[in-house]
C-alpha cells in the first residue's frame, strides 16, 4: 500500500464513517428515550434509497401504499382512544393526519410526472412517504408495550426488522437500484480525487448534526427529548408525554435513515435488504459510545468507516468479520468498567 492508495481508502472510510455517524446517533437516541434497540433503523435506509429510485424510474412506489395502510391502523387506533377520553373533536384531526394526507401523496404520485421532475422535489417526495412511518410505527408497535423491558423491546424489534425486509422485498423485488449523484465534480486535492458526491454525503452529515444539536439545545421540544432520556419519569412527572416523546423519537430516527439512503444511493448500488448490514455497522458505532453518549458515537462511527476501507485492501473476505469483531473489545471494557445495575420492574 502506498501514499494515494491510503489516501483513497481514508476518503472512502471517512464518508460511510459520515453515514454510519448519522445512524448511530439515531440509534443512541432511540434507546435513550425509548429503551428500544431500534434494529429496523437500516430498514428506513432501504426505504428511502428504493423509494427514492422508484420515483426516479416513474415508478409508483409501494411504500405509499404501506403508509396508506399504516394510516389507517393508527387512524382506527387514535380514533378509539379519542372516543373513549371523551375527545370525539379530535377525530377529524386524526383522520385528515394519518388517512387523509396519504391519500394525497398517492394522487399526487399518481397524476405528476415526479421522474421529471427536479432532483430537490424527487427527494422531498421520498421523504414525505417514508419518514411519517417511524412514528407510525412506533404508535402500533412500541407504544402498547412502552413499559415493557429491555428485552421484550428488543424482540419486538427484531420482529419488526423481519417484517420490513419481507415488505422491501414485496415492495421493491430483489433487483438493487442506484439514483441519479447530486453531483458529477472531481476535485484534485494534492495526489488525492475527491467526488463531489463524497463531498455531498460529508457535508450534508455534518450539517445535519449540528441542525440536530441546535435542535436538542434550542428548542422546547428538543429539550423534552432530552429531559425524557435524562429521567422518563420526571420528565413525565414535569407533564411530558412519554407517546409524544416516543413519536418524535421515531421520527427523527426515520428522517435520518431516509437522508442517509438518499445520501449513499448514487454510490452504492441498494438492496431490500442493504440496510440490515448498514444499520449493524452504526450500532456497532452506537455499541461504542455505550449506546448514551453521542460525542463517543460518532467517534466510533469514523473509526468503523476507516476499519472497514482499510479492511476491504487488506482482506476484503473477511472485512465485515473484522468490523464487528471491535464489538467485543468493547463490551468486554465496558462490562469491567461499569457498575451494574439491575433494571426496576
Amino acid at each position: 500500500m502506498d501514499f494515494q492508495i491510503a489516501l483513497i481508502l481514508g476518503q472512502d472510510g471517512i464518508t460511510n464513517g459520515a453515514i454510519y455517524a448519522l445512524l448511530a446517533l439515531a440509534l443512541v437516541l432511540v434507546f435513550a428515550v425509548t429503551r428500544v434497540i431500534f434494529i429496523p433503523q437500516g430498514e428506513f435506509v432501504a426505504y428511502g434509497a428504493l423509494t427514492l429510485a422508484m420515483i426516479e424510474n416513474g415508478i409508483l412506489p409501494g411504500t405509499v401504499w404501506l403508509l396508506l395502510g399504516a394510516g389507517v391502523v393508527v387512524a382506527v387506533l387514535d380514533g378509539v382512544a379519542a372516543l373513549r377520553a371523551g375527545h370525539a373533536h379530535k377525530l377529524v384531526a386524526i383522520v385528515a393526519l394519518n388517512i387523509a394526507y396519504p391519500l394525497a401523496l398517492l394522487g399526487l404520485l399518481k397524476w405528476m410526472p415526479l421522474a421529471d421532475a427536479p432532483m430537490l422535489v424527487r427527494i422531498l417526495a421520498a421523504l414525505l412517504i417514508v419518514v411519517p412511518l417511524g412514528p407510525m410505527m412506533y404508535r402500533i408497535v412500541y407504544q402498547p408495550i412502552a413499559e415493557a423491558t429491555v428485552l421484550v423491546l428488543l424482540i419486538v424489534s427484531v420482529a419488526a426488522h423481519v417484517a420490513m425486509v419481507g415488505l422491501g422485498l414485496v415492495f421493491f423485488g430483489a433487483e438493487g437500484y442506484r439514483t441519479l449523484p447530486f453531483s458529477d465534480a472531481r476535485y484534485d486535492i494534492g495526489q488525492l480525487t475527491v467526488s463531489g458526491q463524497s463531498l455531498w454525503v460529508i457535508i450534508s452529515s455534518l450539517v445535519l448534526i449540528v441542525v440536530l444539536a441546535r435542535f436538542f439545545s434550542r428548542t422546547i421540544y428538543g429539550k423534552a427529548l432530552r429531559a425524557t432520556a435524562i429521567n422518563r419519569n420526571g420528565a413525565r412527572l414535569m407533564g411530558i408525554s412519554p407517546a409524544m416523546a416516543g413519536k418524535l423519537t421515531f421520527f427523527l430516527a426515520a428522517l435520518i435513515g431516509v437522508l442517509s439512503g438518499v445520501l449513499i444511493s448514487p454510490i452504492t448500488t441498494v438492496y431490500y435488504d442493504t440496510g440490515f448490514l448498514i444499520g449493524l455497522k452504526g450500532f456497532v458505532a452506537a455499541i461504542v459510545g455505550g449506546l448514551a453518549s453521542y460525542p463517543i458515537a460518532a467517534a466510533g462511527a469514523l473509526l468503523v468507516g476507516l476499519l472497514e476501507s482499510f479492511s476491504s485492501f487488506w482482506a476484503s473476505a473477511y472485512k465485515e468479520v473484522i468490523v464487528f469483531t471491535l464489538v467485543i473489545p468493547v463490551l468486554v471494557w465496558r462490562s469491567l468498567t461499569t457498575r451494574h445495575v439491575e433494571e426496576e420492574e
